[in-house]
Order: C-alpha cells, then structure tokens, then sequence
C-alpha cells in the first residue's frame, strides 16, 4: 500500500472524508439532462472564491480610516494592486449577474416546488445577504458617489413606519428613526466611525454568514436532489441497485462539463476586467474616483446596478395615504424582497417546468424577467421624460413606467404564480427525463 493511500485511509479512519466525496460528488446522482442553464450554480461558487481571495488581499493595504486614500494607494503603488482590485470590483458585479440568472432558472423550472422549499429559502437568504455585502463593500472605496449612495440609503431608516406598533404615535416614530440611523452610522454624521463599522462588517461577519449559507445551500439540494429541466423527479424511477435510472455521478461527468463552462467564463470575466473594468460607470461610478464630499452633491445619486430594480419601485411609489410616500416606498421595495422568500407557497401550478407549461405561463415569465431588466435601468437612471402621449402635452416619465413594472412584478407573485394556471392547458409531464436542450 502506497504512502499516499495509507495517509489518506488514516485520515479517513478519523474524519470521513471519503465517504464525503462520495456522497456529494462521486455517488450523487444528479440528472443527467441538464442545460446551458445549470452552469450558474457552479459560476457564482467561483465568484465568490474569487471575491473572497481578492478582498483578503486587498485588506492587507486597505485602511479604514484613510479609505479613499488607501484605495488610490492600491491601484497606483502596491504591485498589481489596480489588478486585484478590479477583479474584485467586476466581482460584485458579476457575482449578482450569475445569481440573478440561478434565480432566473428556478423560476423557469420550478426548483423551489416541493421538495425544495427549503433549498430555494436558503437561496433567497444567501441573495439577501449579498445585498447586505454588496452595500458594505459599495461604501467602503469612500468616493463621493459611495458617501452620497450611504447617505440616501442609510436614511432609509428614518422612512420605517414605526407608529403602526401600537402605542408608538408618529413624534415617537421619528425619534426612534433618528435613533436607528445613528446607531447604523455609528456617529451623527458619516464618518470614519461608519466606514469602521462598515469595513468590520463586510471582511468579517456578513462573509461568515454567506459561507455557512452557501454550505446549507448544497447539503439542502444533496438531501432532497437536483431538479432538471422537466421537473421530474429521478428518484421515483431507479434501477435494481437504488440507482437513478435518469441520473449520473455528478463526478466526474458535471464536474468535467462544469470545467469547461468555467474556463469560458472566466474568459470572459478577464476581458472584462482588463478592457472595462469599470463598465461605462455601471460597475465603477465615476464620481467614485473623487475623494467623499459632504458638501458636492454628485448629479445624479444611483445606486449599483443589481439594486436598480428595487430602487425604481422605492422612487416610483409617490402616494401618500396615512403613511408618508417615502414610509411606503420603503415598504414595497422591502416587500418586493421579502415575497421571494414565499414563492414555493405561492406558485400554485400543477407542472413544474416552464416545458410543460401553457402560453400564459411562459409569456408571463418572459415580460416579467423584462420588466425587471428595465426597472434595473430606470433605478440608475434620473427621473425623465421617456415620451409625451400622442395628441396630448401629457409626458410619461421614467418614474410613472416604473410605477407600471412595480404594479406588474408584485402581479406576477401574486396572481400569475397562484391563479395562472386556470387560464392554460399545460402539456402531460413525461415520467422520464428528456434531452437537455
């Protein structure tokens, strides 16, 4: 017996790591039907890889207390510094773009229906969290877009309406407000005590918490099994040996495909990143290569661009009805979050798979993944006439066609996902799986 093998029988006599790798890789069978689609589980482990490596590197230089200056310090003097940086600026970026499009596929194919709930619950919480991260990290360079961004968004706290508690009248309310936004500034004004607090949060406590999210993310979807693009369920059809007769060893088959997309991608990620890194003021505002300045206001304050849906619904709600219009922008635009943690509950449709679905199923989907690609837009964008209404002065704004896409995302959640089905004939589900494509 060779050295290596008795190391490793020894190692795993104590800590078993070969039954491990059996069972989430080697022995886990996954569908062997997967799609294009499937690639961006896989993509955002390597994001984040990446963003954890590159923002361990950039800690060693960056300082809290002279931010900005420690930023431009990076990028000019420390070797391959701008390098570092960049990756893990585009990072961010592309770390929401593979999530967002691994949300996408588990609207397309039903992933969070039984018995996945709890899979896609882990999901929405590592999506959550890194809103959280991303914000941290947003301020932290400490431009003048980063100060403003902090100042807009952190005096969201004073908006929460705390005098629908009873016994908490409005006066009330807006002490307490105050109250939160200075404790989450840590001073009464931005400061280098905010960035402290900010910087602790974002290198330290919040990458905890994803790590340990993303690790519950796998072993939920291990336990219960990955779903495919037919939505059905391979373990109900297994051979002699309790082997999906539908499934392949996730190692060495996916692992190999899974290779191959990542070379692709990260091919693509390094063209960004030499070439445009800062993604024409989308992934690196420009204001944010100016020193944080209290007292000039940068033309337009938006926030980045995987916030922008969320930020239109905040800036579209302008009505006012007992609450104040900043009070319930705050709260669609929290509701709008919040509904994804429900979706398994609220998705009513007999047929997992939009293969299998009706029309309605699918068109709805489509104007919907549309409509949250262009409220993205209007989030990051000031509020302008897009177009004057024939044969009248009347202007619609971007505003009031935000307002439109906000109405349309919460009736997508809470008509088309309970309701949708009653207006379609779906196609009959196969009891096998099907090609791939």
């Amino acid at each position: 017996m060779s050295i290596a093998k008795g190391l490793v029988n020894w190692v795993d006599a104590r800590l078993p790591v070969v039954d491990a790798f059996k069972k989430h890789m080697s022995e886990y069978y996954a569908p062997k039907n997967f799609n294009f689609w499937y690639y961006f589980g896989v993509f955002s482990l390597v994001v984040l890889v990446n963003q954890l490596l590159t923002g361990i590197w950039l800690t060693m230089f960056y300082s809290p207390t002279d931010a900005f200056a420690s930023v431009e310090y990076i990028m000019r003097d420390v070797q391959f510094g701008w390098l570092i940086r960049y990756m893990h600026a585009v990072g961010a970026s592309a770390f929401f773009a593979v999530v967002y499009l691994h949300m996408f596929r588990g609207l397309l194919y039903g992933s969070y229906k039984p018995p996945r709930e709890l899979v896609w619950i882990f999901g929405m919480m590592i999506y959550l969290a890194l809103m959280a991260e991303g914000f941290l990290g947003y301020v932290l360079p400490w431009g003048n877009m980063s100060y403003w961004g902090a100042q807009v968004i952190i005096s969201l706290a004073e908006a929460i309406p705390f005098q629908v508690i009873p016994f908490v009248d409005a006066q009330q309310s807006a002490a307490i407000g105050e109250a939160l936004t200075t404790w989450v500034r840590g001073d009464y004004l931005l400061s280098d005590a905010t960035v402290n607090k900010f910087f602790a949060l974002h290198v330290v406590a919040i990458p905890l918490v994803l790590v340990a999210l993303v690790v519950l993310h796998i072993l939920a979807l291990h336990e219960v099994g990955s779903n495919n693009p037919d939505g059905v369920e391979i373990k109900q059809n297994k051979d002699e040996n309790g082997i999906p007769k539908d499934g392949i060893p996730f190692h060495p088959y996916y692992t190999v495909k899974d290779l191959a997309g990542i070379v692709v991608f990260l091919m693509v990620f390094a063209v960004v990143v030499f070439f445009f890194p800062e993604g024409g003021g989308y992934f690196i505002e420009r204001p944010n290569f100016e020193p944080a300045n209290p007292l000039a206001t940068p033309d337009h304050i938006a926030p980045v661009w995987y916030y922008g849906p969320y930020y239109a619904m905040l800036r579209a709600t302008t009505f006012s009805f007992i609450l104040d219009a900043k009070s319930w922008g705050l709260i669609v635009m929290g509701g709008a979050i919040a509904i994804l943690f429900v979706v398994p509950w609220l998705d009513r449709h007999p047929v997992k798979s939009i293969r299998y679905k009706g029309m309605f199923s699918k068109v709805t989907l489509m104007l919907f993944a549309f409509v949250f690609i262009v409220l993205g837009y209007f989030g990051t964008q000031p509020d302008q006439v897009a177009f004057t209404i024939p044969f009248t002065s009347a202007d619609v704004t971007y505003t009031h066609l935000a307002g439109l896409g906000t109405i349309y995302y919460f009736f997508y959640f809470l008509f088309v996902l309970p309701f949708g089905h009653r207006f379609e004939k779906s196609k009959p589900v196969p009891d096998r799986v099907t090609g791939g494509h």
